[in-house]
């Protein structure tokens, strides 16, 4: 990949006392220059986590971004990311990366919600494309992988999130909007309180 192509990585903070989740989006090149940065938030427990990317698809989603990477898809408690939705605004593909193996959300979800809330939660995670393990510097990762252009045969997310990787298990585009939406946080707790 070339150093100066960029991904876009969103990944959140979320402050349980406040009820606030914020989301960093940061665009990455894979030489790892950082070339942007933008916030949002979104309600813990709630549903407009989606709505909150897709915000931040409107300050950091430029022309010369090839890749959308997550941390995630159930940010914020059980906020779910509806990937669908997403890879459909962006016109690119969307890439949700996750750390641990796991048997999936459906029991965690039915455990804490009900009625409306579940049922919303459960038709969004049931769209969601199939989890797959990856290997990254010797680290398992595991994938999900939209991508909404017609002219696509899926997107080669394997590669995508290797070329984002230089040192361990976590893409840098993550790593910088994970700094960097713990570091709003802590910097809106302290000034709001």
């Amino acid at each position: 990949m070339k150093p100066g192509t960029r991904a876009l990585g969103i990944a959140e903070s979320t402050d349980e006392s406040s009820g606030d989740c914020v989301f960093c989006g940061a665009v990455v090149r894979a030489d790892r220059t950082v070339d942007g940065i933008a916030f949002a938030t979104a309600t813990v427990g709630g549903l407009d986590a989606t709505d909150a990317v897709r915000d931040l698809f409107e300050e950091s989603l430029r022309e010369d971004v090839q890749y959308v990477v997550l941390s995630g898809i159930a940010p914020a408690w059980f906020n779910l990311l509806d990937l669908d939705a997403l890879a459909a605004v962006a016109q690119r593909p969307v890439i949700a990366v996750s750390y641990e193996s796991s048997p999936g959300l459906e029991p965690a979800l039915r455990e804490h919600f009900e009625g409306t809330a579940l049922t919303e939660r459960l038709e969004t995670y049931d769209r969601l494309p199939p989890r797959q393990r990856i290997e990254v510097n010797g680290e398992p990762l595991f994938v999900r992988a939209v991508d909404k252009r017609e002219s696509s045969g899926g997107p080669d997310a394997a590669r995508i999130v290797r070329a984002y990787t230089p040192a361990d298990g976590r893409p840098e585009p993550l790593r910088v909007a994970r700094v960097a939406a713990r570091g709003a946080r802590s910097w809106r707790v302290r000034n709001d309180g």
